[in-house]
């Protein structure tokens, strides 16, 4: 079978859940037997057009800022969608599978489809809903709504990352359409082999350099400014708590500025993007990974946790798809996103070795049903329905 994913955002150069599914998912489509190719932005350098891990990934335009002013920029999302219709009008494929995020791209890919007669799969990461208020304004919002509920109207097969974002599929659509369930993954067995950052690191945490840990982009909707206020709270108790947070973005800067405003500058480490064995060596490494965000498509970083043994604290917003990953209590907590609510949960468990040993065990088996292996089965099953 012949492959296309199309996203504007390719992994390594970008790093975050929808670059890494698609990564990961076509590297062992490859392994397969399968011609795979990614259609994305040109982050790299040299030819347009290039091997990578068994993939051919073709550069449709120039690299662009995907953020402006902290959120996704517009103008390169609309570039992206019209420089991409001239890369697939002269190819030739089985299927092509399309992360709807960031719209525009979509309207391009079923125009391809229309033309060519190529079946099209639209991959949601997230629906945003009544977000888009929250996000852009009322005015703006609204045109954001309307595209959003556009594509879900042309979009005749879908996947979803979870049920959580089926559901919200279906209030545009009904609950009649095809919609796969098809979520994230890990791979077990490569995590499995990774040692923890510090291995041979013996001090008062047990063999832990962290006490907390977050990954992901520096952006408002993460809320990691809730989690430096947490730190903040947790060190009348824990003195020399140590919070590490990988991954960079706009909002940077003005959380480095709150650790010296509250007083938790040597308690948080900002250790940037990581590559992934040094991210999965720092996860285990520490004894929970909090997760603040409002808006999550699906929480990756939970499930990798989860596969490091590692509990993790996230919380009760509207728009977090990640708390339906977390079995309260049992291998983590969902909170309310209040920074005492979230430091009462994490005094659980890094006070209590018990604690955080039930809830290693717990998120470990967990996370076996999420095997990236198992899930490419899947995926080329849903690939022939839709075919």
């Amino acid at each position: 079978m012949r492959v296309a994913f199309v996203y504007d955002a390719i992994y390594p150069w970008v790093k975050g859940g929808a670059e890494v599914r698609i990564h990961e998912l076509g590297r062992r489509l490859s392994l397969q037997g399968h011609d795979v190719h990614l259609f994305g932005i040109k982050w790299w350098e040299g030819e347009d057009v290039l091997q990578y891990e068994g993939m051919t990934l073709h550069g449709v335009c120039k690299a662009r800022n995907l953020y402006v002013n902290g959120r996704r920029s517009i103008s390169e999302a609309i570039v992206f969608s019209v420089k991409l219709f001239p890369a697939l009008i002269n190819e030739r494929f089985d299927i092509i599978d399309v992360s709807v995020f960031p719209y525009f791209s979509c309207f391009t890919v079923k125009a391809i489809s229309v033309l060519k007669n190529i079946p099209v799969v639209f991959t949601w990461h997230e629906v945003w809903g009544d977000y888009w208020y929250e996000y852009l304004g009322k005015k703006k919002g609204f045109f954001g709504l309307a595209i959003e509920i556009t594509v879900a109207k042309i979009s005749k097969n879908s996947i979803a990352v979870s049920d959580w974002t089926k559901k919200r599929l279906e209030t545009f659509v009904g609950t009649g359409r095809k919609i796969a369930v098809l979520p994230n993954g890990v791979d077990l067995k490569l995590i499995s082999e990774i040692k923890p950052a510090g291995k041979d690191y013996s001090g008062s945490q047990g063999g832990k350099i962290y006490d907390i840990i977050f990954a992901g982009r520096l952006i408002k909707e993460k809320n990691v400014n809730v989690l430096i206020k947490t730190v903040s709270l947790l060190k009348k108790d824990f003195p020399e708590i140590c919070c590490c947070i990988i991954g960079d973005g706009p909002e940077r800067k003005a959380l480095e500025k709150l650790t010296l405003e509250v007083g938790v500058q040597e308690n948080v480490k900002f250790e940037g993007f990581q590559e992934y064995r040094t991210l999965i060596g720092k996860i285990k490494a520490s004894k929970v990974l909090v997760l603040p965000s409002s808006r999550e498509g699906f929480g990756m970083v939970v499930i990798e946790a989860f596969a490091c043994g590692v509990p993790v604290v996230t919380v009760k917003e509207k728009y977090n798809a990640a708390q339906g990953l977390v079995s309260d209590g049992v291998d983590g907590f969902v909170v309310g996103l209040e920074e005492r609510d979230i430091a009462k949960a994490v005094k659980i468990i890094i006070a209590k070795d018990s604690e955080n040993r039930k809830a290693s065990e717990a998120a470990l088996n967990k996370a076996k049903k999420y095997d990236w292996d198992e899930l490419l089965v899947k995926l080329e099953h849903s690939y022939e329905e839709f075919a």
